[in-house]
């Protein structure tokens, strides 16, 4: 599998350098402040890949907020999307909140809309989307991110969070995949 894994790195094509996504989070953390500064937020964390968008994004908002996860996974470490796996709720009370949902990329949009559905039924007042990728399928999605950092052509990406088979999140940009 490790050498697999250095293949598709080796492979691999640069679409954004780390430069580059760090001033799509600068962005991103602008709008969300000034939309979200005096709602008191819950940011939901869709792990696992939404851990290091989360993470950068945190110390860039202004205002008080409070932290926790969620995984909802159609991918389980495979390169095609199956059903949802329900894999952690959050702990946290999500009853008359604004809740944040911050994750990695906005695929299909299916695992998202779902996210948001779960948030409305239990009680969240508001529910906003952040995705630090965006995919342009040339269709439709069933949901739209509030928050989007880089919009890139429907590729298997990984880095930033995004895996390849449970690897390379931690890929310094985001990269294209060759072959999958």
């Amino acid at each position: 599998m490790i050498n697999e894994i250095k293949q598709i790195q080796a492979n691999a094509k640069l679409l954004h350098s780390a430069q580059e996504v760090e001033l799509a989070l600068d962005k991103m953390a602008e709008q969300i402040n000034q939309r979200l500064l005096d709602s008191n937020p819950l940011v939901l964390c869709v792990m696992n890949g939404g851990v290091v968008a989360a993470g950068k994004l945190l110390t860039r908002l202004e205002m008080p907020l409070t932290v926790d996860a969620i995984n909802a996974s159609r991918y389980q470490n495979k390169t095609a999307g199956g059903t949802i796996e329900w894999v952690l709720k959050p702990v946290t009370s999500l009853q008359d909140r604004t809740v944040l949902i911050v994750d990695d990329v906005l695929d299909e949009g299916i695992t998202l809309a779902a996210i948001k559905q779960y948030c409305v039924d239990q009680g969240a007042t508001a529910v906003y989307s952040a995705v630090l990728i965006e995919k342009d399928l040339g269709h439709e999605k069933p949901t739209q991110a509030d928050f989007i950092g880089l919009t890139v052509p429907n590729l298997y990406l990984f880095g930033y969070g995004m895996d390849y088979k449970g690897y390379l999140r931690n890929a310094p940009g985001i990269f294209a995949c060759q072959t999958v």
